[in-house]
């Protein structure tokens, strides 16, 4: 069966759900344009359309923290993806922790329940 996706629907994008194979833990959500997808399916890493910058992005090619993929799923309607992934490097977020989700509601506050793995300063030297 040919894997034929909808990007109609978001200007040419569709949602990336990304989560960590072993465990199960969603790391972040991502948008991907046709091209996104075609060079994730045959490099095997998670590729994504940076909507900020305006162009492909490939997950760690500046921190090295790269998104090996292991499983793709496709919702019901062909218009987002699941990536069940091998986070190389443990941080699959910018700030530096495992996941992007990585602060909770509490309380009627924001507390902080992920763990802290990389120094972004450090690795993106800004």
């Amino acid at each position: 069966m040919a894997i034929k996706l909808d990007f109609s629907k978001l200007n040419g994008l569709l949602p990336a759900i990304v989560q960590d194979y072993e465990t199960g833990e969603v790391l972040m959500l991502a948008f991907m344009n046709e091209e996104a997808w075609e060079s994730t399916l045959s490099t095997g890493k998670a590729t994504y359309y940076s909507r900020s910058r305006q162009k492909l992005w490939i997950k760690g090619e500046t921190s090295g923290h790269i998104q090996m993929v292991r499983e793709i799923r496709i919702d019901c309607d062909n218009d987002t993806v699941l990536l069940k992934v091998k986070q190389v490097g443990d941080a699959a977020c910018h700030t530096g922790y495992q996941s992007c989700f990585y602060r909770k509601i509490e309380n009627g506050s924001i507390q902080i329940s992920g763990k802290l793995i990389f120094d972004p300063k450090e690795v993106y030297k800004k």
